[in-house]
């Protein structure tokens, strides 16, 4: 059975797909796609992980000061999460120079996880009556999201525009690909398409400080979770 590519994306996300195939996809052998791992990987890993981390992180700044907050004194939990992202710019980094795009974004969705378990430890929505301290815990959010989301734009450039943005951002982090005609250097009477894009302008690979300041609104989430019925409808196209 054949599933073609142009067909998957009228319907479905590009970096739901992207994730997916760098996720669970093959590197030195076959591997089988299934449309049931394909809506569990989506909802399970990209919506709930880096989705939610994503949309709970723009909510909670939006609803509590409209605009990134400065950080006050940092806890040795700051610091470690922010050591964490940090790290992974260089973790992620030498994976991708080795071709290891499995465990790449393996490494990215762990360090993920890691945030996902300081908020959850740090309830910042429970803070009522110490601003200082939920405003140093949305910065230091917003510094993990920023991270991460440079480390994730390899896999998923499309989303990192859309993270950049909830954040206050111009959405300026991945450049999208384009194809252009070229000359051959050998023969000036040929040419032949080439896939590129325009890299100048957009972040370099390592942490780039979030700016106290920026206004940032309630936000529309970046991913969309499936509905598991589309697994019963996508076999019935292949069978028909």
């Amino acid at each position: 059975v054949v599933i073609y590519v142009h067909d998957l994306l009228a319907r479905y996300q590009p970096d739901a797909f992207r994730y997916f195939v760098a996720a669970a996809g093959p590197e030195s052998q076959d591997s089988d796609f299934t449309w049931a791992e394909f809506v569990r990987r989506t909802n399970d890993e990209l919506v709930a992980g880096w989705g939610n981390l994503v949309n709970r992180t723009a909510n909670l700044i939006a609803k509590n000061f409209g605009e990134i907050p400065a950080a006050r004194a940092l806890s040795p939990e700051d610091e470690a999460v922010l050591a964490a992202t940090e790290a992974a710019f260089g973790t992620v980094g030498d994976l991708i120079a080795r071709h290891r795009q499995k465990q790449a974004i393996g490494e990215a969705m762990r360090a993920v996880a890691e945030v996902n378990k300081y908020v959850s430890d740090s309830e910042p929505w429970k803070i009522k009556d110490d601003p200082e301290r939920l405003a140093t815990i949305l910065h230091v959010m917003a510094q993990c999201v920023a991270d991460l989301n440079l480390v994730l734009s390899p896999f998923l450039p499309f989303s990192a525009n859309l993270v950049d943005r909830a954040l206050g951002g111009e959405g300026a982090v991945a450049p999208m690909p384009r194809i252009e005609e070229v000359t051959d250097l050998d023969d000036e009477s040929r040419s032949y398409p080439i896939i590129t894009g325009d890299y100048s302008g957009f972040p370099s690979w390592r942490r780039h400080p979030i700016t106290v300041g920026t206004p940032v609104a309630k936000p529309t989430p970046v991913f969309t979770k499936l509905d598991p019925s589309i697994v019963d409808e996508e076999l019935a196209r292949l069978d028909a």
